[in-house]
């Protein structure tokens, strides 16, 4: 029986996972460099520290960083379903709950809500597991573009 793509993709995610990803096609996530936890088909799981960099004048997690944690797992879930079209993003919705610090660990976690022909509706929570505390949640409509 040959090999899914969503398979070999989830292969090669999972050589990575308890290590800081530095390779991802995305530069982006390569500057958050998270560490994966989990890959399966439609869910990701990473850790990020967060630095210095990642911060507002505050010291605590700068909302457009939550943002591009949450668009970027999500984006890179898709990758994790195995499709052959591209897809990207056409709306995201965030609600923020609660301050990250720098120094935090903060774990994110994706899952796919709706898949539909052309549209798919992925969500993902950014949350403090010291803490217990939801940090974030943020929901993605992604469009496939072919």
């Amino acid at each position: 029986m040959e090999e899914s793509l969503s398979d070999k993709r989830l292969k090669i995610l999972r050589q990575s996972i308890g290590k800081v990803i530095s390779d991802s096609p995305s530069n982006f996530m390569n500057w958050l460099a998270p560490v994966l936890i989990k890959a399966e088909n439609g869910i990701l799981i990473c850790q990020y520290t967060i630095r210095k960099e990642m911060t507002n004048p505050y010291q605590i997690l700068h909302g457009g960083v939550t943002a591009g944690i949450i668009d970027d797992l999500i984006g890179a879930t898709v990758f994790t379903m195995g499709l052959n079209e591209r897809y990207t993003t056409v709306s995201n919705y965030i609600d923020y709950f609660a301050p990250a610090n720098e120094g935090d660990e903060v774990i994110a976690e994706t899952s796919i809500i709706k898949r539909g022909r052309t549209i798919l509706n992925l969500q993902c929570e950014l949350y403090l597991p010291s803490k217990k505390r939801l940090i974030a949640k943020g929901y993605s409509n992604m469009l496939n573009i072919g």
